[in-house]
């Protein structure tokens, strides 16, 4: 079996565009070249990949010349060249792990949807981009073999919205990396000391985009601020698009001092913020899926979430679940966590207990049988 891999989408800048899909197709890439199962080949764009991309007998790396990072070269390297790619190669299946695959797909094909916010918010996504995602993705789920959804709810939007059979899609949760675990006193106080952090903080992680909904935690967080908690709010992420209201709100409701923006929070360092924080808080409209809960609960992290989309699949019964439209729910969330340490200290147990239950290897394993079944399928 030899499965190419469409990883185009893949950055390992320290950007937004390192964030999110990146990470899944990191993390799946990673533990499917450890896995050993089958030959890969893997079409980057990004040439300065790690180590844990290293090639070897079974993991091979194409990496294209064009400056794939441009949206619009991207596309035509999917469209023109990959085709061409495939036809003088002896791939067996094309795995696109994002969203599209080559309308001329002369493979055996898998698709990755991650979500349907394109379809969902279009308010909230450049009319082109929008367009383009909307009609190559109802294409290529319906050309495609199988179609990978990474969580219920978007198989069940796939189904509902491209009329995608069920039958035909696969659910693959992401996992959690084992350096997401709480961590020591001493590397708290360390990391607090050198980040100039206070000793009380919610976090929020997430590109800065309105998806995220940052606004309504802004005006929860004043609630919080004026019954008298300490807290200040940490706000993580890099600039997505319409970032600067979020600025503008902090400016505009005196909060200046009680908010603080350290901008891109690399990879390496995550795990101490969400290890400092009394409360991690994700107010997200809509996800695939939702990486960041995941992360908090495997550091021991107490999290308060929206009720919508693929969010309460991820923390089943470890977290509190709100309304994202209600700032009044979501303070007063905010505020009962932050003030029932018996609370508190229960939901950090079973969000270490649920986030046990997603691995990367478990994914890639599955993802893996997916490809045995596409490849046997007549």
């Amino acid at each position: 079996m030899h499965v190419g891999i469409n990883a185009h989408l893949l950055s390992f800048a320290a950007s937004y565009r390192g964030a999110g899909i990146s990470r899944y197709i990191r993390s799946l890439i990673s533990h499917l070249r450890q896995s050993g199962n089958g030959q890969y080949t893997v079409f980057l764009g990004d040439p300065n990949f790690p180590q844990e991309f290293s090639p070897n007998t079974s993991f091979h790396l194409n990496i294209s010349r064009l400056p794939t990072v441009n949206p619009m070269v991207r596309i035509l390297w999917e469209q023109l060249l990959l085709p061409v790619e495939l036809a003088s190669s002896d791939i067996d299946i094309l795995h696109s792990m994002g969203y599209v695959q080559p309308v001329a797909c002369l493979r055996r094909s898998i698709v990755t949807v991650h979500d349907l916010s394109f379809v969902l918010f279009p308010e909230m996504f450049n009319r082109l981009n929008r367009l383009y995602l909307t009609m190559l993705t109802r294409l290529s789920v319906r050309r495609a073999n199988r179609v990978i959804a990474v969580s219920e709810n978007t198989k069940r939007d796939l189904t509902r919205l491209f009329g995608v059979a069920s039958e035909k899609i696969d659910v693959v949760y992401h996992g959690v990396e084992e350096r997401f675990c709480p961590a020591t006193g001493a590397e708290l106080a360390a990391f607090r000391l050198d980040r100039n952090l206070p000793e009380r903080y919610i976090l929020f992680i997430g590109t800065l985009e309105p998806r995220k909904n940052v606004h309504t935690l802004i005006k929860a967080f004043a609630k919080v601020r004026k019954a008298g908690l300490p807290h200040k709010l940490v706000i993580g992420g890099a600039k997505g698009w319409l970032w600067s209201e979020i600025f503008s709100m902090v400016s505009e409701m005196g909060l200046e001092r009680e908010v603080i923006f350290p901008g891109y929070i690399s990879l390496e360092n995550e795990p101490l913020w969400y290890n400092g924080a009394d409360l991690f808080v994700y107010p997200s409209l809509y996800e695939g899926f939702g990486f960041p809960l995941l992360e908090a609960m495997a550091c021991g992290t107490p999290v308060v979430t929206s009720n919508s989309s693929s969010l309460p699949e991820v923390v089943g019964e470890a977290g509190l679940l709100v309304d994202p439209s209600s700032g009044d729910d979501l303070a007063e969330a905010m505020l009962t966590v932050l003030t029932d340490r018996a609370l508190s200290d229960d939901m950090k147990k079973k969000g270490l207990e649920r986030a046990r239950s997603f691995s990367w290897a478990e994914a890639a394993g599955k993802t893996a049988q997916i490809y045995q079944s596409c490849l046997s399928a007549r």
